[in-house]
């Protein structure tokens, strides 16, 4: 038996641990491991090799994916999806592991509709944003690159009396914005799943700002597009000097947290006996309520994910 892995669409922290764990589970059950380097595309393309120990070899410090990623508008055609198949059936694989997020688990379930093989996603996205997950791998790394950008941003923006806006990433997802601003202490959240109130927010700060406050914390999420908006309104409305810092892709990178390492580890493992099964599979493993869990892939995108409502209504405060 052969079984692959690779990585498709955004890269995370703990993608590395993830293939290492891959690696060793494959040769420890006498399985050959195969890496498919440049996601679909390198699928595509026959990039599919023979993976080694020493290929793996202190790599669980280092961000990133060694394999690499990639976005594929070529896997949407069919003849390139035959393509990729030819490319598995030379290799004897019918089985793959992929780290990704919800495009690319919709791209692997159609291909293994149409060929013989089987698959299982491991959420791996710092968005955070798959239906039926708590938690994706690279998260908590992504939360303490910002946490440290947040405590050095505090920093300067107390020594000069400015109001700091930070733009997080997460696309239409505010859990890097909301997890962020609740740890970091900051005055301001602003993400897509709460109504937030200026006026009200104003009311709040010329408060504070009577009662000594002299510095502002406002943390935005990419997805509500109005970060110079929100800078505008402090220097407009609070009369207070503001400065804008999107924190970009340096929240994707980064030395691997305990815990992604951690996680990445017991996805891997779960998601490796699963494949073992002597069915065909379309599955996502999911980590619910503390426990591991698979989830169809149909069912995953017949909903939408949502943030925790108690943890909603902790940052709710920020809002108004």
């Amino acid at each position: 038996m052969s079984i692959a892995i690779m990585c498709s669409g955004g890269d995370c922290s703990g993608m590395n641990p993830a293939i290492k764990t891959f690696v060793e589970y494959a040769f420890n059950h006498n399985i050959q491991p195969y890496f498919i380097y440049d996601g679909l595309e390198g699928l595509i393309d026959g990039e599919i090799k023979e993976a080694t120990h020493n290929d793996v070899a202190g790599i669980n410090h280092i961000g990133g994916t060694i394999i690499r990623t990639s976005r594929s508008k070529r896997f949407y055609e069919k003849e390139f999806r035959e393509q990729a198949y030819k490319n598995l059936e030379k290799k004897g694989i019918k089985k793959i592991i992929v780290l990704g997020g919800d495009g690319s688990f919709t791209a692997l379930d159609i291909f293994s509709r149409e060929f013989d093989i089987s698959f299982v996603g491991i959420p791996s996205t710092i968005d955070n944003d798959i239906a039926g997950t708590d938690y994706c791998l690279g998260v908590d790394t992504s939360l303490n690159v910002i946490r440290h950008a947040l405590d050095e941003i505090r920093d300067t923006s107390s020594s000069f009396k400015r109001a700091f806006v930070v733009e997080t990433m997460g696309r239409n997802c505010g859990y890097l914005a909301l997890i962020s601003a609740l740890t970091s202490g900051a005055e301001v959240c602003i993400i897509p799943e709460l109504v937030y109130d200026l006026d009200s927010i104003k009311q709040r700060l010329e408060k504070e700002i009577k009662e000594g406050r002299s510095y502002i914390l406002a943390i935005v999420a990419e997805g509500c597009n109005n970060t110079q908006d929100i800078a505008d309104f402090f220097e407009d409305e609070l009369k207070i000097e503001s400065r804008i810092q999107v924190l970009g892709h340096i929240q994707r990178g980064g030395n691997p947290s305990v815990h992604d390492r951690l996680m990445a580890y017991e996805f891997v493992t779960y998601a490796f006996k699963e494949l073992l099964k002597d069915e065909l599979l379309n599955h996502v493993i999911a980590y619910k309520d503390a426990k591991f869990t698979f989830i169809d892939v149909h069912t995953l995108n017949q909903h939408k994910h949502e943030i925790k409502p108690e943890l909603l209504d902790l940052a709710s405060i920020l809002s108004k």
